[in-house]
């Protein structure tokens, strides 16, 4: 089966995920919606967010998709669960930050978690950290930075990360909890060195591959393709999206 799989954020961040979904699944059609328009979520409120990525399903649901990935841990921590009762039948693959890798596979180590202060603040993600806390753990909320790695504001990213990054706890595990976060991974070991970074494109890639494979819905053709949408109309961010595919790939 041909039809898409679609996959939004609120910018060009998911971009890292659907790196992790090529990988898996090169052969699916991938419509990426990329609502610039609304960008940040992290400062929004649930009411709102939950209004943008509506339309955003619509618009899926009229390309007939047959998935869809939500590519933002804002809008997966406020609202996936009412979306998944609203929309029964259809595949809703959500991200979130891979607090549970960091326990799994570093436990003892000293983790930063460097989130939205929305995804931190939410039930979704405090029920994680409290199930897989290794008491050894900063949450740091970190407003405004997924706005400037959209822009692509390299002075702000450096200053933010300066000035808020905890360098004297000597953190060894960073989980980034936003999938901007993973294009500045290298601006972040700058500052604390040599970090271990966690984030959630590789499961959100394995849980689609499995419920694709479960209910059927693999797509046959040799190669697929990637088209991009942005809510703002922006050929800026167009012409930035398939830079980092690129560079990513």
């Amino acid at each position: 089966m041909n039809n898409p799989i679609g996959i939004f954020d609120s910018g060009i961040g998911g971009v890292t995920v659907l790196k992790q979904i090529l990988k898996l699944l090169p052969h699916e059609n991938y419509l990426y919606y990329s609502d610039s328009l609304h960008n940040p979520y992290g400062e929004k409120t649930k009411e709102e967010i939950f209004s943008y990525v509506d339309e955003m399903i619509q618009f899926f649901l009229e390309k007939n998709c047959k998935a869809i990935v939500f590519a933002c841990n804002t809008a997966t921590a406020l609202t996936i669960s009412d979306f998944r009762k609203k929309y029964p039948n259809l595949p809703i693959i959500g991200i979130e930050p891979a607090y549970k890798m960091a326990h799994d596979f570093s436990f003892l180590k000293k983790t930063l978690v460097m989130a939205t202060p929305a995804t931190i603040q939410s039930e979704k993600f405090l029920a994680l950290f409290h199930q897989y806390d290794n008491q050894n753990t900063i949450l740091l909320p970190c407003p405004n930075l997924a706005k400037w790695i959209e822009k692509g504001d390299t002075f702000s990213i450096s200053q933010f990360l300066e000035k808020n990054l905890p360098k004297e706890e000597k953190i060894e595990v960073v989980v980034l909890g936003c999938t901007h976060y993973p294009l500045i991974q290298n601006e972040i070991r700058k500052v604390l060195g040599n970090v271990v970074f966690y984030d959630g494109g590789n499961g959100v890639s394995r849980r689609l591959k499995s419920i694709l494979e479960e209910k059927k819905l693999l797509s046959q053709q040799s190669q697929g393709m990637v088209t991009f949408y942005d809510s703002s109309a922006s050929l800026q961010k167009e012409k930035r999206f398939y830079e980092f595919l690129r560079k990513e790939l």
